[in-house]
C-alpha cells in the first residue's frame, strides 16, 4: 500500500492527533479587576457616570451574569476561592485579608485551577496583585498574626527566593505585586524580587490620594511609582498573549489588576479624564487595562479560541472617594445596598461577563447564581477535564448556562462572607444574613450573630428583614448552612474536611482561628 493512502486512513480512523486535542481546547483568560463594583460598567448602567468602552464593548461581545457573586467582600478570601474552587473560610482565615508576611493561605498540597489546567497541556501564567502570601526569607519564618501587618517592620532577606508563591501553586510564569498598598514596594518575577529594595517608601501627594502612609520607611526598590504599576502589568500580560498565540499549546492567563484598589493612582493620561475625582479616573484607567488584554487577544488573531472572563474581587471600595461618585450620581453598587466589606449585596455581588466567539451569545445574559468559586468547574469542563473527588469543594460548573442550556446541577445555593466575618446564606432568592450584634468588631466577638432575612426577588436593597415573619424559613436555611459547613463541601456527593471549626451563630474571637487538630 502506497504510503500516501496509509497516512490518508490512519488520520481518518484517529482523527484526534495530541496537537490538534490541544489547539481545539481553548485559552482561558480571567480578568479580575480590585475593588470594581458591580455598577461601574456603563452598558449594565447606562445612567451611571463613568464612560467604559472597553468593557462596554466585552458585554456587547459576551454574556453577562446578573447574578454573580465573589466569594468573599475582600480580596484575599476571594482569590483564594477563585484559584481552589473552595470558600475561603473554610480555612483558618476567619476575617479581613493576609497582611504583609504573612505566610502562603493556599496549602501546597491543595489542587488549583492553573495546576488542573497545566495537566491538560496549558501555559499558565499570573501577572498582577498576589495577595494570596508568601514564605518570605529572614531570619523569622513568615507567621500568621493576630496583630495586622505586625511584620512589616522585621528584617527580612529580599536576596533570596520567595517560596509558597504562584509558581508553586499551578504557574508556570509570575510577575506582578504583592499587592500595590503593602511592602515591599518593588516588582516580583517568578519567585525573586526583580529589583531589590534598598531604599525607603516615602509619601509622595503627586502620586495620587489614599496612599500607604502607615508603611511610610518600608523597603521600596529606587524610584519606586506607584502609578507605573498598572501600566507596567498591563504591558507584561499584552506581551505574555502575543508570545502565548505564537505557540501550539492552549494558555491560561490569571490578569490579576490592581485598580481601582488603593493606592489611587491613574497614570498621567487618565489623571482628570472623569471629571469626577481620581477614584473615577482610576476606574476608566482599569477599563483601559481590560480593554488591552482584549484587543490583544484579537490582534493575535486567537479571539475565536479564547474565554474571556471579566470580573471582580469585591463591591467597590466606600474610602477611596465614593462621596464624590454618589454626589456625580454615579452608583458603584447599583441598586443594591453595601459596599465592599459589607455582607450585603453591594459588597459581594460583582460584574461577571464572559466572551467566546460562536460558543456564546453574543450581548446575551443571564440569570444564573455563579459564585467565583465556580470558575475552576467552568474552566475544567471547557478544557475537557474532570474534577477530582477531592479539592473544589465549592466549585460548580456554569458551562451549561454560557451555552444557553438548561443544567440540573446548577448552583442554588451560596455563602457568602463579610470583611469582618459574617455569613450569609442564599437559598434560590432567599438570603439569610448572620449580623453581627454589636456595632463593631471588637465589641461582637464572641457574642452571638443576629439573623436577618430578605427575599431578593421583591427586596433587592435588602431593606425588609423578614426573619420574624418566616421563623420556619429561617430555620429550615439555619439548618442546610450547617449541613452544608460540617460536610466541608459544597459539591454534590462529595466530604471534606475544613481546617477549622467554623461558627457563623457566633463571631469569631480571633482573625486565625486554630487548626482542627489543636
Amino acid at each position: 500500500m502506497p504510503l500516501k493512502m496509509l497516512l490518508l486512513i490512519l488520520f481518518s480512523i484517529c482523527p484526534v492527533t495530541l496537537f490538534a486535542d490541544q489547539q481545539e481546547r481553548p485559552n482561558i483568560v480571567v480578568i479580575l479587576a480590585d475593588d470594581f463594583g458591580v455598577g461601574d460598567i456603563q452598558a449594565h448602567y447606562p445612567n451611571n457616570k463613568i464612560a467604559t468602552p472597553y468593557l462596554d464593548r466585552l458585554v456587547r461581545e459576551g454574556m453577562s451574569f446578573t447574578d454573580a457573586h465573589s466569594g468573599s467582600a475582600v480580596c484575599t478570601p476571594t482569590r483564594y476561592g477563585l484559584l481552589t474552587g473552595r470558600y475561603s473560610w473554610r480555612t483558618r482565615l476567619q476575617e479581613w485579608v493576609v497582611a504583609a508576611y504573612e505566610p502562603p493561605l493556599i496549602a501546597e498540597e491543595r489542587l488549583t485551577l492553573p495546576g488542573l489546567l497545566k495537566k491538560q497541556g496549558y501555559q499558565t501564567a499570573c501577572i498582577g496583585k498576589w495577595h494570596l502570601g508568601w514564605n518570605w526569607p529572614g531570619p523569622q519564618t513568615s507567621q500568621m498574626m493576630e496583630k495586622k501587618n505586625g511584620q512589616w517592620k522585621l528584617e527580612w532577606d529580599f536576596t533570596k527566593p520567595i517560596n509558597g508563591g504562584p509558581t508553586e501553586r499551578g504557574f508556570d510564569y509570575y510577575f506582578g505585586v504583592d499587592l500595590p498598598n503593602l511592602p515591599p514596594f518593588t516588582f516580583i518575577e517568578n519567585n525573586h524580587v526583580e529589583t531589590q529594595p534598598t531604599a525607603r517608601f516615602e509619601l509622595d501627594a503627586s502620586e495620587g490620594i489614599v496612599l500607604p502612609k502607615n508603611f511610610v520607611g518600608a523597603p521600596a526598590a529606587p524610584g519606586w511609582r506607584m502609578q507605573k504599576i498598572l501600566p507596567e502589568i498591563t504591558s507584561r500580560a499584552v506581551r505574555y498573549i502575543k508570545d502565548q498565540s505564537e505557540q501550539q499549546s492552549p494558555f491560561f492567563l490569571y490578569f490579576s489588576m490592581t485598580s481601582p484598589h488603593e493606592p489611587v493612582v491613574p497614570s498621567k493620561p487618565f489623571r482628570g479624564k472623569s471629571g469626577i475625582a481620581p477614584i473615577a479616573d482610576f476606574v476608566m484607567e482599569t477599563d483601559w487595562s481590560a480593554g488591552q488584554i482584549i484587543e490583544a487577544i484579537d490582534k493575535a488573531g486567537i479571539a475565536d479560541n479564547t474565554v474571556v472572563i471579566f470580573t471582580a474581587d469585591n463591591g467597590h471600595s466606600h474610602y477611596t472617594g465614593w462621596n464624590d461618585l454618589i454626589k456625580a450620581g454615579h452608583l458603584p453598587s447599583g441598586p443594591y445596598r453595601g459596599h465592599k466589606g459589607d455582607i450585603w449585596e453591594g459588597g459581594h455581588r460583582v460584574p461577571l461577563v464572559v466572551r467566546w466567539p460562536k460558543q456564546i451569545g453574543a450581548g446575551s445574559s443571564s440569570q444564573q447564581m455563579v459564585c467565583l468559586t465556580d470558575l475552576l468547574a467552568t474552566s475544567a469542563e471547557i478544557a475537557g477535564a474532570e474534577l477530582p473527588p477531592d479539592g473544589a469543594e465549592d466549585s460548580i460548573s456554569f458551562l451549561p448556562a454560557l451555552q444557553g442550556k438548561p443544567n440540573q446541577a446548577a448552583r442554588q445555593s451560596l455563602v457568602s462572607h463579610s470583611n469582618h466575618g459574617e455569613f450569609a446564606y442564599r437559598d434560590g432568592p432567599w438570603k439569610l444574613v448572620f449580623k453581627m450584634s454589636g456595632k463593631n468588631l471588637q465589641q461582637s466577638r464572641g457574642k452571638p450573630t443576629i439573623p436577618e432575612l430578605f427575599n431578593l426577588d421583591t427586596d433587592i436593597s435588602e431593606a425588609h428583614n423578614l426573619a420574624k415573619q418566616r421563623p420556619q424559613k429561617v430555620a429550615q436555611m439555619t439548618a442546610d448552612f450547617k449541613r452544608l459547613i460540617e460536610q466541608g463541601s459544597s459539591r454534590a456527593g462529595q466530604k471534606a474536611t475544613n481546617d477549622t471549626h467554623v461558627r457563623f451563630d457566633t463571631i469569631q474571637k480571633v482573625r486565625w482561628a486554630p487548626p482542627l487538630n489543636d
